[in-house]
């Protein structure tokens, strides 16, 4: 990937009207839904797109919307790449970048996890607080040109501040419960083993992922303050452990969003 990949985009994308988004939103797994709230003026299919990764899930649309919600221009990826899918971090981590040079002020991104604290309560939501890394490698590895950003970017606070008040005090108002924590990510497929959930609880995690980091790490080297939140699917006690169906998975992404989406209107109409 080069930053000349990156202006072929962004090129190609404004002149398919795709220009000066406020906030760019990613969808996560089961989390479509969001989409049906946007009034939407341009929508392309990601292989359409030059130097777009394609989503290979099933349950990933793959589609890049543009249109305007709450009285605001937002991009929104209706469906999201993946570590596991094969893709590389910098693969991963391209459409951030290309938001960014796009326009866009704000990026809040949006994922399912299992819940490793035992008081989270699967349908529940979680800010993102923090998070630890664990898919190796990073999406800043191999890139030097000065036009990325800062090579050596600091992490002491990946989630912005603002953003983070701006949203407890919403769900608050709303009535949405709304923990905040901390998210491993995870590379995946493959779910974790009762030993595995006890260690990431023991390293301060809340819940576990497989997406969103490399992402926050991205849009934290091109200053495009980000925040992120997790529907949790599941509860991994590794004590009371029950083999996870996918399919529930999705079913309680689903349901969680009928909160979720909400908050999301109301911050966009916030800003």
């Amino acid at each position: 990937m080069t930053f000349e990949d990156i202006k072929e985009t962004t090129e190609f994308l404004k002149s398919k009207g795709f220009d000066q988004p406020e906030v760019a939103i990613i969808l996560g797994t089961g989390l479509g839904q969001m989409v049906e709230h946007i009034s939407v003026e341009k929508s392309l299919g990601y292989y359409t797109i030059p130097n777009f990764p394609v989503a290979t899930v099933e349950f990933h649309s793959g589609r890049l919307i543009y249109g305007e919600m709450e009285g605001k221009k937002v991009i929104a990826m209706q469906g999201r790449f993946h570590a596991y899918e094969g893709y590389s971090q910098a693969q991963l981590t391209f459409p951030v970048r290309v938001f960014k040079e796009l326009g866009a002020k704000q990026l809040i991104i949006s994922n399912a996890a299992g819940a490793i604290n035992k008081s989270f309560k699967k349908g529940n939501l979680m800010l993102l607080d923090d998070h630890i890394h664990l898919q190796g490698g990073s999406p800043l590895s191999g890139l030097n040109d000065p036009d990325f950003g800062e090579r050596f970017v600091d992490l002491a606070a990946p989630y912005k501040s603002e953003m983070n008040s701006k949203f407890k005090s919403l769900a608050a108002e709303q009535g949405i419960d709304l923990h905040e924590g901390v998210y491993a990510c995870v590379h995946g497929p493959h779910l974790e083993t009762r030993a595995e959930y006890r260690f990431l609880g023991m390293i301060g995690a809340d819940a576990v992922g497989m997406s969103t980091v490399p992402e926050v790490i991205v849009a934290n080297q091109i200053g495009l303050p980000c925040a992120a939140i997790s529907v949790l699917t599941d509860e991994c006690d590794p004590d009371n452990l029950k083999p996870v169906d996918i399919q529930d998975i999705i079913a309680t992404a689903g349901q969680a969003e009928a909160k979720l989406v909400p908050l999301i209107q109301s911050y966009i109409k916030s800003i």
